[in-house]
């Protein structure tokens, strides 16, 4: 009966909804467009799409992010009952226990799978689902230090390549930093998207702790710290891509001077979203 419930369409398609299909398909391809511009040779994809373990690892990753999507719904149901009531999956349409159990799951697989392929890359994925649950528990109410966890644990997707094919560590690095940086600006985005929720359950973000006005500055101050490093990092590699990225952000900066309203600052968020695909479509280029 159990079983039979699992597979029903509805149960499937909750779940779906919960670990963020779209973004979890975002978290594989990054790692495999990243293996394969920037790692293989005259470019010749076929070792690398024929890697079994590095295919294993690229699923690990994605089952550590659902895990994360999964337990932060868990442990933010009154919130997004404040924020966004119409899209609440746990404990509506999925019970608590459905999503804790996937959660488990999830990670002690991603985990043992990590472990199988090496022992960094086990350490790695250990603690990145352990932080991705200290970051809901606790972490993402504090200010800016949820932020800069999520920002960190987004760069680590990239590290991982790096870690599993040791070699050109240095422009996958720069494009984990890239990654990085456009993640800590739109957590913090969100977070103002997310006031009013998370005031009313106590949270200490960026935004409710200084306020919108001075939020848009530390927003600001982040932007330009992101297009000086990619300068210093990328210039010598290509003068074309810290000029398309500074026009970009200076798009974005415009938008936040601009926003007012929680749709105001949802369509940022997507807009943070687009800037993070078209810097991994840059990696055609390098």
């Amino acid at each position: 009966m159990q079983v039979a419930k699992i597979l029903r369409p509805s149960f499937i398609y909750n779940y779906l909804k919960l670990i963020r299909a779209i973004n979890l398909f975002m978290v594989g391809l990054t790692q495999y467009v990243t293996a394969l511009f920037l790692l293989s040779t005259n470019g010749d994809w076929s070792e690398i799409l024929r890697d079994t373990n590095f295919f294993l690892m690229v699923s690990a990753t994605v089952m550590i992010t659902s895990a994360g999507y999964l337990i932060n719904d868990y442990y933010d149901i009154k919130i997004d009952f404040v924020n966004k009531p119409d899209r609440v999956v746990v404990g509506k349409e999925l019970r608590r226990r459905w999503v804790i159990l996937g959660h488990t799951a999830l990670n002690i697989t991603a985990i043992a799978i990590g472990f199988y392929i090496s022992i960094p890359i086990g350490i790695i994925m250990f603690g990145a689902a352990f932080m991705l649950w200290l970051y809901s528990n606790q972490l993402k109410r504090l200010a800016f230090i949820g932020n800069f966890v999520v920002a960190i644990l987004t760069g680590t997707t990239l590290i991982l390549v790096a870690e599993y094919f040791h070699e050109r560590a240095y422009i996958i690095a720069c494009y984990a930093i890239f990654a990085a940086y456009i993640t800590l600006v739109r957590e913090i985005i969100k977070d103002t998207e997310d006031m009013k929720g998370d005031a009313r359950f106590g949270c200490k973000t960026i935004p409710i702790v200084m306020g919108v006005a001075k939020t848009k500055w530390v927003i600001y101050a982040i932007m330009v710290a992101f297009e000086i490093t990619v300068v210093i990092l990328l210039w010598n590699m290509s003068v074309l891509l810290p000029v398309i990225l500074g026009i970009t952000l200076l798009l974005l900066g415009f938008g936040v001077q601009r926003a007012d309203t929680v749709k105001q600052f949802h369509n940022l968020s997507t807009y943070c979203k687009i800037i993070m695909l078209l810097g991994v479509l840059s990696m055609i280029w390098i």
